[in-house]
């Protein structure tokens, strides 16, 4: 049995650890020890991998000495990505069949999430029943990369369709610092040295950003537990400048559905308590709420503003 002094849980060889990975080298970066600290006890891991990091065409640029990806460029780089994925897995000790791989596109979780009628939610459910994990690990809301907000969203969707309580960490990757209480989970050296071993697999992703993601790798991994509080409230951490206003989306996301409108036409009103503005959640059903501000201009800067925020 392993544990670490801070971490709220001990690791034995029932311990069944899925950790969502948005893209290839999330798995390493943001769970690398913490995957070795569960097998190394004889406990199970499982990776479900949501795109294949595909999307990513500066490095492809870069080492393949050409500027316009197209269709089978992206394919081509998409299967690069996912070989580097298990040669670094295999530096983590994770099994082969230990991956689940969707195929979901890069960098567009969010409009794929937004689309009606799309069966992300349910389809991350029926994995989850089916491995029946004792410990999930997802990454932040706060996370900044619009893939990685939504992939919280899309785990809380999908467990609270389950009906299953695994313990619930995420981490962070985009940002400075998870919010609220967290934890450390320590590794020895021999760990830490398999963790730049298997983020050395993903070769790809060293080509722009070596020393930035080698310093991400060195520091330590930081877990926040996600506690479900029903009924914390319906308002809104934004309060944007009103001269954006006619400009802004405001998307909400639940089990029931999506909804949509501009800034403008949404459902708000001022709530004193809070002094901001409250969105209104007639029926809800106990189930947790998403809501995400987005300002939808064409830009290169990928990461998101405002991103996503639990109403309840």
């Amino acid at each position: 049995m392993g544990r670490d002094a801070s971490s709220p849980v001990a690791y034995t060889a029932q311990t069944r650890l899925l950790v969502i990975a948005p893209h290839p080298d999330d798995e390493t970066l943001g769970a690398g020890i913490l995957i070795q600290r569960v097998r190394e006890v004889g406990g199970r891991v499982d990776i479900v991998l949501l795109t294949d990091g595909d999307n990513n065409p500066w490095p492809q640029r870069l080492l393949e000495r050409r500027l316009r990806i197209g269709g089978a460029g992206r394919t081509r780089w998409a299967a690069r990505r996912r070989q580097e994925l298990a040669l670094a897995l295999r530096e983590l000790d994770v099994p082969a069949d230990g991956l689940h791989a969707l195929g979901w596109p890069d960098q567009g979780l969010v409009p794929l999430l937004l689309q009606p009628g799309n069966d992300l939610v349910p389809e991350i459910a029926a994995l989850i029943t089916a491995l029946q994990p004792t410990l999930v690990v997802a990454p932040a809301l706060a996370d900044r990369h619009p893939d990685h907000g939504t992939a919280h969203v899309l785990v809380r969707l999908a467990l609270a369709l389950t009906h299953l309580q695994p313990l619930l960490w995420t981490y962070m990757v985009h940002g400075r610092e998870l919010p609220g209480p967290s934890f450390v989970v320590d590794g020895s050296a021999a760990q830490r040295t398999a963790k730049q071993a298997a983020l050395a697999a993903h070769a790809s992703q060293l080509a722009l950003g070596r020393g930035r993601l080698q310093r991400m790798a060195a520091r330590p991994e930081r877990f926040a537990p996600v506690v479900v509080e029903v009924g914390s409230g319906s308002c809104l951490p934004w309060f944007p400048p009103w001269w954006l206003r006619p400009w802004l989306r405001l998307d909400l996301v639940c089990l029931r559905g999506v909804q949509r409108w501009t800034w403008a036409h949404a459902p708000l009103r001022l709530e004193a308590s809070c002094g901001f503005s409250a969105l209104d959640l007639a029926g809800t059903d106990g189930a947790p709420h998403f809501a995400r501000l987005s300002l939808p201009l064409r830009s290169p800067w990928i990461f998101d503003h405002w991103g996503w925020a639990e109403l309840e």
